[in-house]
C-alpha cells in the first residue's frame, strides 16, 4: 500500500484587526449631524413654506400706434429711461392736418347756412306779420262795404217807390241802383282780397314753418361738423406718441419710414412704479399660509441679500386654469398632478435700493414665515 504524504503546509491564522476609534467618532459625528440637520429641517418646515418657483413682476405697459400712417422720427433708443410724458415717436401728420381744416371748414360753411335759415326766418315772420295786417285791413274794408251795401239798398228800395209815384226822375232811379251795384261789387272785391290774404297768411305760415325746421336741421349738423372737427384734432394729437408711465424702454424695432397700422403695438415700458413677485406655491402648502404673514425674499442676482416682503394676496385659481388649454380630467385617465396657485408677494422696504435693480422675469427664492 502507497502512503500520500501532503506537501501543503498549513498557514497560521490572520490576526483580527480593531476597529479604528477615529471611524467611530466620525460616524458618530455623521449620525449627530444628520439628525441634527433632519431636525432644524423639520422644525423650520413647520414655521415656514418655501419655493424657489417665483419671478419679478412689474407693470408693462404697451405702446400701441392709435391711427395709421408713416414714423418720420423715433426719439427713443433701447433700454432706455422715458418720463411720463415725453415724445416716443412721431407720425406725419400731413394727412390729419388736411382732414382737421376740411372739418372746420365743413363747420364754418354750416354756421354759415344757419345764418341764412335764421334770416329768412325773420323775414318770413314779417311778411306773416304783414299778412295779418292786411287780412285785419280787408276785414275793415268788407264791414264798410256792407254798410255801404246796407244803405245803398235802402236808398234803392225808396227810390223804387218813389219812382212808382213818378215823384223822381229815372235818372235819379238809375243813380241809386248804380250806386248799389257798386257797392256790392266793391264788397266783393274786398272779400275776395281777403281770401287772398289768408292763403298768403298760410303760405308764409308754411315758409316759417319750413325755414324754423331748416334751422333745427343747420344746429343738428353744426354739433356734427363739430364733433368732425375734435375727431380731427384727436386724430391729429394721435400722430405724436408719449409715454403713460415713466420707466425702461424695451428694444425698439421701429425706424423711420416704417408704416405702422391704427392698433399695432410697438414696443413696451416697463413701469419703474412698482415691483413684485409672483411664487407659485403647491397646493399642499396652502394649509397654513394667509395674507400679511412675513416673507424673506433672496433673488438669484443678489443671493447675499434677504429683501423684506409681505404676503399680500392669493390667486383665484390655479396657474393651470388660466393656461391657454386648461386640462380636462373628466375624460380618459386621469393622473393627479399637484396643482400650484399662484401667490402675489409685495416688497416692503421702500428704501431698500437693490428692489429697483430688479428686473420683471428674475428668478427669486421665497421663504414665508407662518407664525
Amino acid at each position: 500500500m502507497e502512503v500520500i504524504t501532503s506537501t501543503e503546509t498549513v498557514q497560521p491564522a490572520a490576526p483580527v484587526k480593531k476597529k479604528s476609534k477615529g471611524f467611530i467618532i466620525v460616524l458618530t459625528v455623521l449620525v449627530i449631524g444628520g439628525g441634527w440637520f433632519g431636525l432644524t429641517k423639520y422644525f423650520h418646515a413647520q414655521h415656514h413654506e418655501e419655493t424657489d418657483d417665483a419671478q419679478v413682476e412689474s407693470n408693462i405697459s404697451p405702446v400701441i400706434s392709435r391711427i395709421s400712417g408713416y414714423v418720420t422720427k423715433v426719439y427713443v433708443a433701447d433700454n432706455q429711461f422715458v418720463h411720463k410724458g415725453d415724445t416716443l415717436m412721431t407720425l406725419d401728420q400731413r394727412d390729419h392736418q388736411i382732414a382737421l381744416e376740411q372739418a372746420e371748414a365743413a363747420l364754418a360753411t354750416a354756421k354759415s347756412n344757419l345764418g341764412a335759415a335764421e334770416a329768412n326766418t325773420a323775414a318770413a315772420r314779417t311778411n306773416i306779420q304783414t299778412t295779418h295786417a292786411a287780412v285785419e285791413t280787408a276785414d275793415a274794408q268788407i264791414e264798410a262795404a256792407r254798410v255801404n251795401v246796407w244803405r245803398t239798398s235802402q236808398d234803392l228800395q225808396r227810390y223804387e217807390n218813389l219812382i212808382k209815384d213818378h215823384s223822381i226822375t229815372q235818372q235819379q232811379y238809375e243813380q241809386a241802383l248804380a250806386s248799389k251795384q257798386l257797392a256790392e261789387r266793391q264788397l266783393q272785391v274786398l272779400i275776395d282780397q281777403k281770401k287772398q290774404a289768408s292763403t298768403q297768411t298760410g303760405v308764409v305760415s308754411s315758409q316759417t314753418n319750413a325755414t324754423a325746421q331748416s334751422i333745427a336741421v343747420a344746429g343738428s349738423v353744426i354739433k356734427q361738423r363739430e364733433v368732425d372737427v375734435d375727431n380731427a384734432k384727436l386724430n391729429l394729437s394721435y400722430t405724436v406718441l408719449v409715454a403713460p408711465e415713466s420707466g425702461i424702454v424695451s428694444k425698439v424695432p421701429v425706424q423711420a419710414g416704417q408704416f405702422l397700422q391704427a392698433g399695432q403695438p410697438v414696443f413696451n415700458i416697463v413701469l419703474s412704479n412698482e415691483k413684485w413677485v409672483v411664487a407659485n406655491f403647491k397646493e399642499t402648502q396652502f394649509n397654513k399660509m394667509k395674507e400679511g404673514q412675513k416673507v424673506i425674499v433672496h433673488a438669484d442676482a443678489f443671493p447675499k441679500h434677504d429683501f423684506m416682503a409681505v404676503l399680500s394676496s392669493f390667486s383665484p385659481a390655479t396657474g393651470a386654469r388660466f393656461a391657454l388649454l386648461p386640462p380636462d380630467n373628466a375624460s380618459g385617465n386621469f393622473v393627479k398632478v399637484v396643482q400650484r396657485l399662484p401667490v402675489k408677494i409685495d416688497f416692503t422696504d421702500k428704501s431698500d435700493s437693490l428692489v429697483q435693480r430688479l428686473r420683471p422675469g428674475m428668478n427669486v427664492y421665497v421663504d414665508v414665515h407662518l407664525d
